[in-house]
C-alpha cells in the first residue's frame, strides 16, 4: 500500500488551521464530538512529508489557533496578556509535537508491508499525539492539561472508554482512529468501498467499548449549592457576602433530608472558624439541614495559606488543602523572574501571595463512615490526585467544589471544567458533585449521567441520592502505567525505526 503525495505547503497550512477549528467545535459548548477524529487527521496529515523546521511551525500554528479559541474565557477581566501568554507556551508543545510527528510519518511510511502502514504507522502516530498531550500536561509547573482529546467526549459513547484505559489512553485511541482514517484516505489502490468498511469498522469498535460495570454499595442523600456570588479575584464584596449568599441558597433545601451539604470553592471566604459571625452562619445552616457541611475557604497556618476544604461539623473536624494550585494564579512560580515583567504589565497585584503547598493532605473525608474523594477546582485535571482519592482513600463518591467567578457570565471555562468532571466520574466509576459559587454546577452518576444542573449565574440548589462504589477500574489500577507504556513504545520505535533506516541506507 502507497501513499498519496504529500501536500503542498499551502495545503499544510490550510490543514493546520481546519484541524484546530473543528477540535476547538468538538469540545464544550459546541459538543461536536465526533469532529475530534478528523480535526487530529487534518492536524496529522498538515505535518506528512514537511521538514523540521516547516513541521514546528505547523505545529505551532495549529496549536496557537486551538488553544487561541478554546481558552479565550481567560481574557474575561485579565485581558488578553495571560491569553497569548498560555497559548504560546501550549502552542509550542504543539510545535514540538509537530516535529516528532513528521519524524513519525517519514520513518513510519518506510515500513514495507501495507499491513504495517495501514495499523503500525497509525498506532506510532497516534503514540506521539499522545505522549506530547502527556508532557503538555505536567510540565512546566504542572503542565495545563485542558484541551486533552479525552476531554472532548464526555457526553460520547466513546467515553466509556476511559473506565478502562483512562484520559491517556482515551487521547490514544481516538489519535489512532484519526490516523487511520487519515492512512486510509491516503492510501492509493484500495476501492472506496473497502475504505468506508475499514473506517466504519474501527469507528464500530470504539463506539463498541462498554463502560467497566460498577458495584454500588450503598448510597449516601447530598445537597449542594450554588450562591450565585461573585468571588473572583477583582470582584468587590464586604466580608459575610458571599458566606450569606450561599445560606440564602440553602434555604431552597429546607425541609429536605440529607447526609451531606457541599458548599463551593470559597464560599467560606477566609478562615470562617475565627469569625463569629461566620461561625454562627454556618452552625445555623448546619442546624437547618441536620447534616455536616463540606466548604471552601482560605486558611492560614503561621505563615502559610492555603487553599482548603474544611469538614464542617459544629465546628471544623477536618481540612483538605488544595494539591494543585494553579500557577500565575494562585501562586507564582519564578517569582523573583516573573514578579518584575508582570508588575511591568499591573498584574503583579492579581497574585499579592503565593498559596502554599502540603503534599501530606490527604485528599477525601471520612464522614460517618462514607469516604468522600476531593478535588478543588482544577485538582479534577490531575490524573494522580484523582487516583490517590479511590486507589490509596478509598473514595465512594467524588466532591469537586469551585470557583468559576473570574470567567464571565456565559464563560465556556465553566462547561469545558464541567465536562472534565464528567469524563472523572466514568474513569473513577463514582457518582461526582460538581459545585460552584456562580455555575455550571452539576449532579453525575458514575456512567457520566448528569441527573441534575444548575444554570450559570443563578442562586440555586441540588438535592440527589447518589450511589456509592468501592469499584476499582481498570483505569485506576493501572495507574500511570497505561499512559508509559504508550509513550515509551512511541519513543522506542521512533528509534528503532531510525535505525533500521540507518543501517538499510
Amino acid at each position: 500500500m502507497r501513499l498519496r503525495a504529500p501536500l503542498p505547503a499551502w495545503g499544510s497550512v490550510l490543514a493546520g488551521v481546519g484541524g484546530a477549528v473543528l477540535l476547538t467545535l468538538s469540545f464544550q459548548p459546541f459538543d461536536w464530538w465526533p469532529l475530534v477524529l478528523p480535526g487530529v487527521a487534518l492536524a496529522l496529515v498538515a505535518l506528512r512529508g514537511r521538514r523540521m523546521s516547516a513541521a514546528f511551525g505547523i505545529g505551532t500554528l495549529t496549536g496557537a489557533v486551538f488553544f487561541g479559541i478554546h481558552i479565550q474565557w481567560i481574557t474575561v477581566y485579565l485581558g488578553p496578556l495571560p491569553l497569548i501568554g498560555l497559548t504560546g507556551i501550549m502552542a509550542l508543545w504543539w510545535g514540538l509535537g509537530g516535529m516528532l510527528l513528521a519524524l513519525a510519518w517519514r520513518l513510519g511510511e518506510r515500513l514495507r508491508s501495507a499491513w504495517a502502514r495501514l495499523v503500525a504507522l497509525p498506532a506510532l502516530l497516534a503514540g506521539v499525539w499522545m505522549l506530547r498531550e502527556s508532557l503538555s500536561s505536567t510540565v512546566p509547573w504542572g503542565g495545563f492539561s485542558w484541551g486533552r482529546l479525552a476531554y472532548s467526549q464526555a457526553s460520547s459513547p466513546i467515553g466509556d472508554a476511559v473506565s478502562w484505559v483512562g484520559a491517556p489512553g482515551l487521547t490514544f485511541l481516538l489519535a489512532f482512529v484519526a490516523a487511520f482514517g487519515a492512512c486510509l484516505t491516503l492510501a492509493r489502490g484500495m476501492l472506496v468501498r473497502r475504505r468506508v468498511t475499514a473506517a466504519a469498522a474501527v469507528a464500530v469498535a470504539l463506539v463498541a467499548i462498554p463502560a467497566f460495570p460498577v458495584q454500588e454499595v450503598g448510597e449516601v442523600r447530598v445537597g449542594a449549592v450554588q450562591g450565585d456570588s461573585e468571588a473572583g479575584l477583582l470582584a468587590p464584596y464586604a466580608a459575610g457576602d458571599i458566606i450569606r449568599q450561599h445560606a440564602d441558597a440553602t434555604e431552597l433545601l429546607a425541609g429536605e433530608d440529607m447526609d451531606l451539604l457541599v458548599w463551593p470553592e470559597n464560599a467560606g471566604e477566609t478562615d470562617p472558624q475565627d469569625s463569629p459571625a461566620s461561625v454562627g452562619i454556618l452552625d445555623a445552616v448546619q442546624e437547618e439541614v441536620d447534616a455536616p457541611i463540606v466548604l471552601g475557604a482560605v486558611t492560614y497556618e503561621g505563615e502559610d495559606s492555603y487553599n482548603s476544604l474544611l469538614l464542617w461539623d459544629e465546628g471544623v473536624q477536618a481540612d483538605y488543602h488544595k494539591r494543585h494550585p494553579v500557577p500565575f494564579a494562585e501562586y507564582l512560580p519564578e517569582r523573583d523572574f516573573f514578579g518584575p515583567i508582570l508588575d511591568a504589565f499591573g498584574f503583579l497585584e492579581l497574585i499579592p501571595r503565593d498559596y502554599s503547598l502540603d503534599p501530606t493532605s490527604a485528599n477525601a473525608f471520612d464522614v460517618d463512615g462514607v469516604s468522600y474523594g476531593l478535588a478543588i477546582c482544577f485538582d479534577i485535571i490531575d490524573d494522580g490526585l484523582v487516583r490517590e482519592m479511590v486507589v490509596e482513600h478509598g473514595a465512594q463518591i467524588i466532591l469537586a467544589p469551585t470557583n468559576n467567578a473570574d470567567f464571565g457570565e456565559g464563560s465556556w471555562e465553566n462547561v469545558q471544567q464541567l465536562a472534565i468532571a464528567q469524563l472523572r466520574a466514568q474513569e473513577a466509576g463514582r457518582a461526582l458533585v460538581n459545585v460552584s459559587t456562580v455555575g455550571t454546577s452539576a449532579m453525575v452518576l458514575p456512567d457520566g449521567t448528569m441527573v441534575d444542573r444548575l444554570p450559570q449565574y443563578e442562586p440555586g440548589a441540588m438535592i440527589e441520592t447518589l450511589p456509592l462504589s468501592d469499584t476499582v477500574t481498570p483505569a485506576m489500577a493501572a495507574g500511570a502505567a497505561i499512559e508509559r507504556a504508550i509513550a515509551i513504545a512511541a519513543l522506542g520505535a521512533l528509534l528503532g525505526l531510525a535505525l533500521v533506516g540507518r543501517r538499510r541506507a
